[in-house]
C-alpha cells in the first residue's frame, strides 16, 4: 500500500486509521517514508550502498505528478539518495544484487541489471546497453509544460512490455535518470518457488495487537499476479506488470492444505485471486507477436483475439480448493473481470454455485461510456450482462444473491452530467451504494496525468476534469442520492443541470421535492461545525524517531 494513499483519503483528510499497524493506529509511520528510511540505513550503516523498491519506489520511478502537493515531483532516486532503485516485485532483482554485492562487485556494476534505475553523477558518461535508448522530456521541462507532462507519460507507458521496452533517460538538474527495461516474466517454476518458501503465515512476534489487513487477507491464497486490462487509473500494471505470472495448480492447492491445517482456521478461505480473480493462466497465444505488441491494454477497447480467454484452468483451481480436507467455503474476493466472465457461463455458474457469500462485489465503475473509454474498461453493457448472467445462475443454484457494485466519482472526463445519469442507473435498478469510491490521483498513472494535465497522454485531446473540493463532492453526493444529509448538494445539482424532472414524488425521481429533517438537521450541524482545513501539502510533518550516532539517542 502506498504510504499517502494509505495515510489520506481522496479530499487530502487525515484518515483515521492504518490497516497495516497494529491495533489499526494512524501517524506511526512517515509519510513517504522511502527517503526517511533511507536516511536512516546511511546513518547506523555508513558506506553501505542503499537500494530502495516497493510500491512507493516503483510508482516514482521518474518525474512524477503529486496529487498530496500538487506538484511535479522529481524520481524517488533524487529525494532519497539512493544508489540503485529496483521496481516491479523484484524477487529475482533482489536476488541478483544480493550475490553480485556478496561476490565484491560495486554497485555501479549492477546498473546492467533489468528492473532497475539509477541516477548518474554529473559528469558520469551513459553506460553502454544491448538495446535502444529513449530520452524523455527533462524534469524540469515536465514540470513547466504539461504538454511535456502527456508526451512523457505517452512514451513511459509504451514502453512497459519487457519483450521490446527501450531504456529511457531523463535529465534531472545536471544528473541523469536511466530506467533499464522491467525484468522479464517468470515462469511457473519461479513462481512456485517463491510461493512455496515455509512462511510462518504470522505477523511479527514483536507486534501484541491485531494487525487489520494481516487479519483480513490471512486466509486468502494469491493464484496470480499481473493484470492486461490496462484500466487508466489502476497501478497494479506498472508494479506487477501486463504479463500474466500465475502458479501451478499443485502450489496453489499445498497453500490452501497449509492453510487448513492450521488449528485457528474456521473452514472459510475468503479469497482465491490476485489483481483479478479470472486471469489465471491466461496470456497471449502468440509469443512472436506478443514481443513486439504496444497495446496498453489486452482487451481494451475489443479483446485481442489472440488472448487466450479460457477459465477452464479457474474452474479446475476453485474445484479443488473446496475438495481440500477442512475447507468448507472458498470465496472470490478479488474482482471480477466482467467482460471476461461473460465469455464463459460455467464459470458464472460456478461461481454463483459455490463461492458467493450472499453478495459479490465487482467494479463496473461508470455507466457512461465515454467516460468508461477514458479509463480503459468495457461499456456498461458488460455489466448489466454478467449481471444478468448471474442473478440467472444464482436462481439456478437456489441461492439469493446479490452484486454490490463499485463506481468511481470525481474521474477525469467524468461531469456532473454523466453522474446524474449514474445516478439515474442506481434508482432504477435498486443500487444504494454505502462506499462510494472517490477517484485519486496515484503517481505515473495515465489518469493522473489527465487530472494534472487535462490532456489524454494517448490522444493528447483536452479532457475536462474536476479538482474543486465542492465538484468533487457533488460527484460523490449524487452517487448516494438517497442519503438525507445530500438533499441540497443533490438539489443544486439538478437544478442547475436542468433536470426538475429529477426533483419529487414520482418513482423515478431522485429527491423529494422537500428537504427531509435529516438534511436540515445536517445543513445546521455543517453551519456550526469547524470547516476541514487542507494542508497545503499532505505529509510534510517532521519525521520523528531513533537516529543512530546522535547525541542523547535511545531507542524506544
Amino acid at each position: 500500500m502506498d504510504s499517502m494513499i494509505n495515510h489520506y483519503t481522496a479530499n487530502k483528510k487525515r484518515r483515521n486509521d492504518d490497516a497495516y499497524w497494529p491495533g489499526g493506529k494512524i501517524g506511526l509511520r512517515p509519510d513517504r517514508p522511502t527517503p526517511a528510511y533511507a536516511q536512516r540505513c546511511r546513518e547506523a550503516f555508513p558506506g553501505v550502498p542503499v537500494v530502495i523498491g516497493g510500491i512507493e519506489a516503483s510508482l516514482r520511478r521518474i518525474a512524477h505528478f503529486d496529487y498530496w502537493s500538487e506538484q511535479v515531483r522529481p524520481s524517488m532516486l533524487a529525494a532519497s539518495k539512493a544508489d540503485l532503485l529496483a521496481f516491479g516485485k523484484g524477487e529475482a532483482t533482489i536476488v541478483a544484487i544480493a550475490r553480485r554485492l556478496a561476490a565484491g562487485q560495486p554497485v555501479t556494476a549492477l546498473r546492467d541489471l533489468r528492473g532497475v534505475a539509477y541516477l548518474l553523477g554529473a559528469r558520469e558518461a551513459l553506460p553502454a546497453w544491448p538495446g535502444e535508448t529513449l530520452t524523455l522530456a527533462s524534469l524540469e521541462d515536465v514540470t513547466r509544460d504539461p504538454m511535456l507532462f502527456a508526451r512523457m507519460t505517452r512514451t513511459f507507458h509504451h514502453e512497459t512490455n519487457p519483450f521490446n521496452a527501450k531504456r529511457l533517460t531523463q535529465a534531472h538538474g545536471d544528473r541523469t535518470l536511466v530506467l533499464n527495461p522491467p525484468c522479464l516474466p517468470i515462469g511457473e517454476v519461479e513462481m512456485d518457488a517463491i510461493y512455496d518458501l515455509p512462511y510462518t503465515r504470522r505477523p511479527h512476534p514483536r507486534y501484541a495487537e491485531p494487525i487489520p489487513a494481516h487479519t483480513m487477507i490471512k486466509d486468502s491464497v494469491q493464484i496470480m499476479r499481473g493484470c492486461f486490462g490496462g484500466c487508466t487509473f489502476c497501478s497494479i500494471t506498472m508494479h506487477e506488470g501486463r504479463v500474466i505470472q500465475s502458479r501451478s495448480p499443485r502450489s496453489v492447492l499445498a497453500e490452501v492444505k497449509t492453510i487448513a491445517a492450521d488449528p485457528a482456521f474456521k473452514g472459510t478461505i475468503s479469497d482465491l485471486g490476485g489483481p483479478t480473480a479470472n486471469m489465471y493462466q491466461m496470456r497471449c497465444t502468440r509469443p512472436e507477436v506478443e514481443a513486439v505488441c504496444k497495446r496498453l491494454s489486452c482487451i481494451h477497447p475489443t479483446i485481442c483475439k489472440l488472448l487466450g480467454t479460457s477459465h477452464a484452468p479457474t474452474i479446475e483451481l476453485m474445484r479443488g480448493a473446496r475438495a481440500v480436507p477442512g475447507v468448507k467455503r472458498v470465496h472470490i474476493a478479488s474482482g471480477i473481470r466482467m467482460d471476461l466472465a461473460n465469455l464463459d457461463d460455467a464459470y458464472v455458474d460456478e461461481l454463483a454455485t459455490h463461492h458467493v457469500g450472499g453478495h459479490l462485489k465487482v467494479a463496473p465503475e461508470h455507466q457512461s461510456d465515454r467516460v468508461l473509454a477514458l479509463m480503459k474498461k468495457p461499456s456498461h453493457r458488460e455489466f448489466e450482462t454478467f449481471a444478468g448472467k448471474f442473478r440467472s445462475a444464482s436462481e439456478r443454484a437456489g441461492k439469493e444473491q446479490y452484486l454490490v457494485p463499485y463506481f468511481i466519482a470525481s474521474h477525469p472526463g467524468s461531469r456532473v452530467e454523466d453522474m446524474i445519469e449514474l445516478a439515474v442507473f442506481l434508482k432504477a435498478h435498486g443500487y444504494r451504494p454505502r462506499q462510494v469510491q472517490d477517484f485519486i490521483p496515484a503517481p505515473m498513472d495515465i489518469a493522473t496525468c489527465i487530472y494534472h494535465t487535462g490532456i489524454d497522454p494517448l490522444t493528447m485531446a483536452p479532457v475536462d476534469t474536476v479538482k474543486k473540493l465542492r465538484d468533487r463532492q457533488t460527484q460523490r453526493a449524487l452517487m448516494q442520492f438517497f442519503e438525507p444529509r445530500n438533499w441540497f448538494v443533490v438539489h443544486k445539482a439538478l437544478v442547475d443541470a436542468g433536470r426538475r424532472d429529477l426533483v419529487g414524488s414520482a418513482k423515478h425521481c431522485l429527491i423529494p421535492a422537500a428537504p427531509p429533517p435529516e438534511a436540515l438537521a445536517a445543513k445546521r450541524r455543517e453551519a456550526t461545525e469547524a470547516t476541514h482545513a487542507h494542508a497545503e501539502d499532505a505529509g510534510t510533518q517532521p519525521t520523528i524517531g531513533y537516529r543512530p550516532g546522535r547525541k542523547g539517542a535511545k531507542r524506544r
